[in-house]
């Protein structure tokens, strides 16, 4: 397999390129420096169908699932869109992957009919609430509670660090909940759909970020949020399986996202090295410099291989093949996640120095690209937690 693109998803490519340079790369400096979320162009982004990459046509969405490449896609459309803006990349990421997917994926067909459409056609987005003070990589250790009373769920609890939670488009957030307990003495942890606007549900000031300046981000609380039983997100107590199925889908999206990081790196590097004159030539032609960027491009190359083979086969198993199993993609998400976005922070550290002194000014992409980087290595899964994954993958026992 050479996970070589079609004809229709480089010009898809080029498509979202073009957008990508004319509605965002434009403004992303000014939106960084005001923590600016611009929803208008978010919903230009769904006008142009990126929201419905992987929907089916009944929702508003294009149909392009399995063998059509759909998900392929969106990791394209998340690459491009990252090239320019990493804020805006996420963005889409985490409306598709964390907003979209688990509705798409697990609701019954009135919480499809209900909630899809406006997400689909980025009219709204909807935001993802797993991580909590106490439970981040260990998810297992949700504090969150719902509990069932005459007809409802009263949803007490508190999450933090979630994208695209308290916009003023936000329609919804799915949030993982304890609703019980197993006979093992294990918590029953169940997914529940939370209307924004529901009584009890508040979306807190957004966080003060080291990067990533222009996504919504916020920490959620809920004091007896009632919302109706039918609100119940999938199978009670199918919470924790839910949440492992959506990330493995986001990491692919998250390196995808992270290629696109490199990508921009590269790019800013080599105009720059043939641009800035030292010692009356340009700085590429010292070796000191331009083996620093022929790593970028092998960072670049191998980064997008690995990215763009999960997602050939995410999009096998979606269109139905054998040929690839749950395990193997699984082991394939995590190696692109690791490798693409561990990666991208040496891409940007490296991009830095190529500028010297004026890769330390605001006034220069490539320091919002910097500090934009690192959150990549922890969001979705840390690096951590990836080996941890491969490392089980090669059959290790490892804790």
């Amino acid at each position: 397999m050479t996970f070589e693109l079609s004809p229709e998803h480089e010009q898809f490519r080029r498509s979202v390129r073009d957008f990508a340079e004319k509605e965002i790369a434009p403004h992303a400096a000014q939106w960084d420096r005001e923590h600016h979320f611009p929803t208008d162009v978010v919903q230009k982004m769904g006008e142009l169908g990126l929201m419905g990459l992987t929907a089916p046509e009944e929702f508003g969405g294009s149909g392009m699932a399995g063998e059509d490449g759909g998900f392929t896609s969106l990791c394209l459309a998340i690459e491009e869109i990252g090239r320019v803006d990493q804020s805006m990349g996420i963005t889409l990421e985490a409306a598709v992957g964390l907003g979209i997917n688990p509705i798409l994926t697990f609701g019954t067909a009135e919480q499809k009919e209900t909630w899809l459409p406006a997400l689909v056609a980025g009219e709204s987005i909807a935001g993802f609430g797993l991580t909590e003070p106490g439970a981040g990589s260990d998810a297992g250790a949700t504090r969150t509670k719902a509990v069932l009373d005459d007809g409802e769920w009263v949803v007490n609890g508190a999450k933090q660090f979630i994208t695209n939670s308290g916009s003023s488009i936000t329609s919804l957030v799915t949030v993982t909940a304890r609703t019980g307990e197993r006979e093992d003495g294990r918590p029953e942890i169940s997914t529940i759909i939370v209307p924004s606007g529901t009584p009890g549900f508040t979306a807190e000031k957004a966080y003060d970020k080291l990067g990533w300046h222009a996504s919504d981000t916020h920490p959620l609380s809920f004091e007896d949020a009632r919302v109706p039983e039918a609100n119940l997100l999938g199978e009670r107590g199918r919470g924790y399986a839910q949440f492992l199925a959506t990330l493995d889908d986001g990491r692919v999206a998250i390196a995808a996202l992270a290629v696109g990081c490199i990508q921009a790196c590269l790019d800013m590097s080599l105009e720059y090295a043939g641009e800035r004159q030292t010692f009356g030539g340009p700085i590429g032609r010292k070796q000191g410099v331009a083996f620093q960027v022929s790593d970028l491009q092998v960072m670049l190359d191998a980064s997008r291989l690995l990215t763009y083979k999960a997602a050939a086969m995410k999009d096998a198993m979606d269109a139905g093949s054998a040929s690839v199993s749950m395990g193997a993609f699984k082991q394939a998400a995590a190696v692109a996640k690791l490798y693409a976005t561990e990666s991208a922070v040496t891409a940007t550290r490296i991009a830095t120095q190529v500028f010297g002194g004026y890769g330390f000014m605001e006034e220069y992409p490539v320091t919002r690209f910097y500090r934009d980087a690192k959150v990549l290595e922890i969001g979705e899964g840390t690096s951590e937690v990836q080996r941890m994954l491969i490392a089980r993958g090669l059959g290790l026992p490892v804790e």
